[in-house]
């Protein structure tokens, strides 16, 4: 049965079905293939997620809160959690490639969700440059550790940080561009590996400093009051950017409606313990002074517990590979966005493309690793981390509100899984994400209102012309309804994929 959609400009909504009728394949013919599980999927999600923010990025939340870092990570995995069951509900019920960027087109239209995509940018583009900026750091570390020789500082910090330019930065990014145009299938097991190793050496720390925990480092718990915690909370959150890559995955996951909903809280519970273990960890053998005031100090703790550099060398190398990781899935995520947003004309065509031989976008990655590989190669770290929280936060906020938009349009639509004690699960959500952002200060908040203000301009100057969905009227056009299908997948049906509008 048909039900007709709306007309107007900015209420182009897109269905559930069509959605997943249209990402059966590219408009070129060559479609991505499922070929991830569940554990290569949890795997993703924690490569996508530990990194930076905790090796790099603690010292930083430490000097906001202090011992009280703990709560910090708690207040941000509430807002995680509170997110995550939605991001579970939409994946299960929309498995596509553009993640928050489709969920917004099924619930609330074509214009919010072209600056869904936008900030997308903020929270996979210009965060894997923050990303890419921490691992020059640990791997002079490791060098250090190793030869007893490191990288000159001109070359491994960017400008304003004691450099010229950040040439490790540069090189994880195109090593990881390297990896991710071979296939889906090396990057996955790639990416599992890498997850395994940092997991095994992050708990490996946690043994050996707790061997040096001092009680009384803890005694003076909450130095800034409630404002650090705030404060700290907000650059937490920055750790856990990443657990939504997982539905970026849509269309290369074998069970996708049963799998990403899984994957998503597994990946956020072991997250989420590991921090709040490791933080306790390091402050408790280094006071909460020392950690503020030693960007690596994961390594620097483990030497002097161990009293051997042999430790210190395992973190750094830890810490390497957790960070490339990071580089290699958050990539990943962005490249399959800016897919889907291709597919609707938004965005030029070159990023749809899919290579006939490795079923990945070859161009459009090479694209990201380049544009986002020169902030990663000239920005210090601080000044991208508090833009990039409060675009994630922002899209948070939308996809919480889409749960209940969803809900409200499509209440028979199929779910997987489902928001417990809805509507109060996203509408907390929604809460929590607006208490971080305001935690992330005014001049933060103006950077991202001319983000937006850009974003704006550049919808109305390319997206909305060249949209296929609007073009020819195509947005009233009728939708169809789900099919149940073998095991309750919704059959595409080949109608559904031919109305898709093709060029604008």
């Amino acid at each position: 049965m048909a039900r007709p959609r709306p007309s107007g400009a900015g209420l182009r909504i897109k269905s559930p079905e069509r959605l997943v009728a249209e990402s059966g394949a590219d408009l070129e013919g060559h479609g991505l293939k499922r070929t991830m599980g569940l554990f290569q999927l949890v795997c993703f999600g924690v490569g996508a997620v530990v990194g930076t923010g905790i090796f790099v990025g603690l010292s930083d939340t430490v000097a906001e809160a202090g011992p009280a870092v703990v709560i910090s990570f708690v207040l941000a995995a509430i807002t995680c959690v509170f997110t995550a069951f939605s991001f579970a509900e939409l994946g299960g019920a929309i498995p596509v490639s553009g993640s928050s960027y489709s969920f917004a087109y099924a619930t609330l239209g074509e214009r919010m969700a072209f600056l869904v995509g936008w900030c997308l940018l903020l929270e996979y583009g210009v965060s894997v440059s923050a990303v890419a900026v921490g691992w020059g750091q640990y791997l002079n570390e490791l060098l250090n550790s190793l030869i007893g020789w490191e990288l000159p500082g001109a070359l491994a910090n960017p400008p304003g940080d004691g450099g010229v330019v950040n040439v490790p930065a540069v090189i994880v990014m195109v090593l990881a561009a390297l990896l991710l145009v071979r296939g889906m299938r090396e990057s996955a097991r790639a990416t599992a590996a890498m997850a395994v190793l940092k997991i095994a050496i992050l708990v490996l720390f946690c043994g050996i400093a707790f061997t040096a925990y001092q009680q009384g480092n803890l005694s003076d718990f909450a130095p800034f009051g409630l404002a650090g915690i705030t404060s700290g909370a907000s650059l937490a959150f920055f750790s856990y950017i990443g657990f939504d890559a997982i539905t970026t995955a849509g269309e290369e996951v074998k069970n996708p409606r049963r799998n990403i909903p899984l994957a998503i809280l597994i990946c956020l519970g072991i997250v989420t313990v590991l921090y709040c273990l490791v933080a306790v960890a390091a402050i408790g053998a280094f006071s909460a002074d020392g950690v503020a005031e030693t960007p690596a100090a994961l390594s620097l703790i483990v030497n002097e517990v161990t009293g051997s550099t042999v430790g210190g060398a395992v973190i750094a190398f830890g810490a390497v590979v957790a960070i490339a990781s990071v580089v290699l899935a958050v990539m990943y995520g962005q490249t399959r966005i800016l897919m889907s947003m291709s597919r609707d004309g938004l965005i030029p065509r070159v990023f749809e493309r899919i290579s006939p031989k490795t079923s990945t976008p070859v161009a459009g990655t090479w694209i990201v690793a380049v544009v986002f590989a020169i902030p990663a190669a000239v920005v210090p770290l601080d000044a991208i981390m508090n833009l990039t929280t409060i675009g994630t936060l922002a899209v948070m906020a939308v996809v919480n509100f889409a749960v209940i938009a969803l809900r409200r349009s499509r209440p028979q639509l199929k779910r997987s899984f489902r928001v417990p004690f809805y509507p109060v699960s996203p509408l907390l959500g929604i809460g929590f994400c607006v208490y971080l952002m305001y935690g992330t200060g005014v001049e933060t908040w103006v950077q991202f209102a001319v983000f937006l203000a850009v974003g704006v301009l550049v919808y109305a100057g390319y997206g909305r012309r060249h949209s296929r969905y609007g073009a020819d009227g195509a947005s009233a056009e009728a939708e169809p309804e789900s099919v149940a299908g073998p095991g309750g997948e919704p059959e595409a049906t080949q109608a559904a994929a031919a109305e898709a509008p093709r060029g604008a």
